[in-house]
C-alpha cells in the first residue's frame, strides 16, 4: 500500500515552550488512523501542521506526496477537513452550504453525490442553523468530501452525537476508507 502521510521527527516551539516534541508516524493508503492522548499533548498542533495551518519547527511531514512546507496548496488541494467545532452559514441551505464548499476546487464530486452518499438529500433544502447537532456534523462531512480528497482530516466527527448517530457516523467513515479516502 502507498503512504499517503509521512512525518518524521516533527516538533513545533512557541518560544520556550514545546507543544509538539519529535513525532513520526506514517499513514497508508485505505487506513483509518486516530491520534490519542491527553488535552494539551499536542495533537492539534501537529494535525494543523499537516493540514499546513502550522509550520514545523523542525522535522518534515508529506501529505499525498506533498511537502507541507514547500507545497502547501498541492496539500490542500488534496485534502478534506471537518474540525472539531464545525460551523457553518446559518442561513444558507445544507445544499447551499455543500456547493459553497464545492465552488473551492476545480475537480470533485458532483454536490448531489455527496447530499446522497451522507442521505442528506431529504435536508438538502433545510438552512443549516434548523438542523440538529448530528445532521449539522454531516453537513460538515459533506462539505469537506465534496472536493472528493485524497485525504480526510476528522477532528472528533462523533462528538455530542446520540449513539445511533455515533454509529451512523463511523460506518460512512468506514465507507470513505473502502472507497479509497
Amino acid at each position: 500500500m502507498n503512504e499517503v502521510l509521512v512525518a518524521e521527527d516533527v516538533r513545533r516551539e512557541y518560544g520556550d515552550t514545546v507543544a509538539v516534541d519529535g513525532v513520526s508516524l506514517s499513514l497508508a493508503e485505505g487506513e483509518v488512523f486516530a491520534l490519542v492522548g491527553p488535552n494539551g499533548a499536542g495533537k492539534t498542533t501537529v494535525v494543523e501542521i499537516l493540514e499546513c495551518l502550522r509550520t514545523p519547527t523542525s522535522g518534515s511531514a508529506t501529505v499525498v506526496g506533498f511537502d507541507v512546507e514547500r507545497e502547501p496548496h498541492a496539500v490542500k488541494e488534496r485534502i478534506g477537513v471537518l474540525p472539531q467545532s464545525f460551523h457553518t452559514f446559518d442561513r444558507l441551505t445544507v445544499r447551499e452550504n455543500v456547493v459553497l464548499a464545492r465552488q473551492l476546487y476545480d475537480e470533485g464530486f458532483a454536490v448531489e453525490t455527496v447530499l446522497d452518499r451522507l442521505d442528506l438529500d431529504g435536508y438538502a433544502d433545510t438552512r443549516f442553523g434548523a438542523l440538529s447537532g448530528g445532521w449539522q456534523q454531516r453537513t460538515g462531512l459533506a462539505m469537506a468530501l465534496v472536493s472528493d480528497p485524497d485525504l480526510l482530516f476528522l477532528d472528533e466527527p462523533t462528538t455530542g452525537l446520540d449513539p445511533a448517530a455515533r454509529r451512523r457516523t463511523w460506518t460512512q467513515i468506514d465507507r470513505l476508507a473502502d472507497a479509497g479516502t
